[in-house]
């Protein structure tokens, strides 16, 4: 009985980041009239997702490591009070500044509870049940996920925006209960004893220069210095962090797993897939809402099709791939996924749902379905099972750190076709700036394919 409290705690904890993670999307619009109208808004909204993403994939293998060696009980409780102490200070912001350095401080409380979640179940449970435990915990992740959208938006539409961060206190009281009640503390003797700070601050301020960079140029010129200093800036600190990783003693991301070619293809072919669909989450409320004439409710329930599709298909898919291959599934999938990304650069104002978005969110969903799982077999798989949990965590930070790319990157072609403010441009410059970052979409997934095509091993011939 104990090992289900434990359960729970991990899954309310988890859910917390999980929500937030697809509930604030929705929020943006009603974000950007109240915070940040005029040229510089769409940036601002960017950054209030891009900040949470920059922490959390910077820190989420620091986060993981600090479990190890300090007690995961206890960087658990340590993330889940800081994600909740965040919340309030997000749903109380008085401007699109103080929003987006409390977003920031909700991915570093993020980075700490997930990857001990995880580690905390791992402890708790063996062989089968183990995997039952792992599979539940997942389960509720793509509940949450798929659930957060639609409350999110009813919550806007209800209230305001700043109720959406006021849910995870509620949450955040029963993780911490039931973790201090049901989960013991545990630490990995064998830690080591030296954390990659270096390196981690060196991710950060190599994705943030990026990202500020290709937010910033679609309001300034991009000869501007503050613009190229930025990517000059952003382009040396990551090539400061590969010479870390390197030759550090104890690297966050050893450089030598990347010597697997299996495990390079499938961490390219995840960076290109999350690539292509954050683009799509980003910018499709901005369209459905401004252009479309949703309401904030109903752009969030016109991702449920997606949602729904991943969460009830994928544990066939992972049957499927391990009869398959995990190179023909994560060819097929991305290239699927494509064709839903371009599916959503047709609806024009005044169609229907039911013709226009509803096959393209299904399509979209069929194709990340069939990638998901055998991603994720792909990844553990590719190196030597004492450095799966490591390879794990690697490739949760390289779907985060794809997603910060992808927003900031599209949002430069977005806001080149709309020439101005989204608050003031018409419906039908909205539909066309959102079709550009849906075809781009589409392009980073046909890339992921590309890549499985090139870099894995047909099935029956891996080593």
């Amino acid at each position: 009985m104990q090992e289900r409290y434990a359960l729970a705690a991990t899954v309310l904890g988890s859910s917390m980041a999980f929500v937030d993670g697809s509930v604030v999307n929705v929020a943006l619009p009603a974000m950007q009239r109240q915070l940040a109208s005029g040229a510089g808004g769409l940036a601002a909204m960017q950054w209030v997702v891009n900040a949470y993403l920059l922490a959390l994939g910077s820190l989420v293998l620091i986060g993981g490591a600090l479990g190890d060696r300090y007690g995961r009980r206890k960087i658990f409780l340590a993330g889940v009070a800081l994600f909740a102490a965040a919340s309030v200070g997000c749903g109380l912001a008085p401007n699109a500044v103080s929003l987006i350095a409390a977003r920031a401080v909700q991915g570093i409380g993020a980075a700490l509870l997930v990857p001990s979640s995880l580690a905390i179940l791992g402890v708790l449970f063996e062989g089968a049940a183990r995997g039952k435990a792992i599979g539940t915990w997942a389960a509720w992740a793509s509940i949450t996920s798929a659930a957060g959208p639609v409350l999110g938006g009813w919550l806007v539409d209800q209230w305001s925006w700043r109720a959406i961060f006021f849910i995870n206190l509620p949450l955040a009281a029963g993780a911490a209960w039931l973790a201090l009640y049901a989960v013991p503390d545990s630490r990995d003797p064998d830690a080591p004893a030296r954390l990659d700070w270096g390196g981690a601050s060196l991710a950060a301020l190599g994705l943030g220069a990026l990202t500020w960079g290709l937010t910033q140029a679609p309001q300034q010129a991009w000869s501007e210095v503050g613009v190229w200093g930025s990517l000059l800036l952003g382009a040396a600190a990551l090539a400061a962090f590969g010479v870390v990783q390197a030759r550090g003693r104890a690297p966050m991301m050893p450089l030598s797993l990347f010597r697997s070619r299996e495990f390079s293809g499938a961490n390219l072919v995840t960076l290109l897939l999350y690539a292509a669909l954050s683009g799509v989450v980003f910018f499709l409320p901005f369209a459905l809402i401004g252009a479309f004439g949703y309401s904030a409710t109903q752009a969030g329930a016109a991702l449920l099709p997606f949602s729904c599709m991943l969460g009830t298909l994928s544990p066939t898919m992972g049957r499927l791939a391990v009869r398959w291959g995990a190179r023909l599934m994560l060819t097929a999938g991305p290239a699927v996924t494509a064709l839903g990304a371009a599916m959503l650069a047709l609806p024009a104002p005044g169609g229907s749902y039911w013709t226009g978005f509803f096959p393209a969110m299904l399509v979209m969903g069929l194709g990340m379905t069939i990638a998901v799982a055998p991603l994720t077999t792909t990844v553990m798989a590719s190196v030597p099972a004492a450095h799966a949990g490591l390879a794990s965590g690697v490739n949760n930070a390289v779907s985060r750190i794809a997603g910060l790319l992808a927003v900031a990157a599209m949002g430069v072609l977005f806001a080149h076709v709309l020439g101005g403010p989204v608050e003031s441009a018409a419906a039908d410059v909205l539909v066309r700036a959102f079709r550009w970052t849906a075809l781009a979409s589409a392009g980073c997934a046909l890339g992921a394919a590309a890549c499985a095509l090139a870099w894995l091993k047909p099935a029956g011939k891996r080593a």
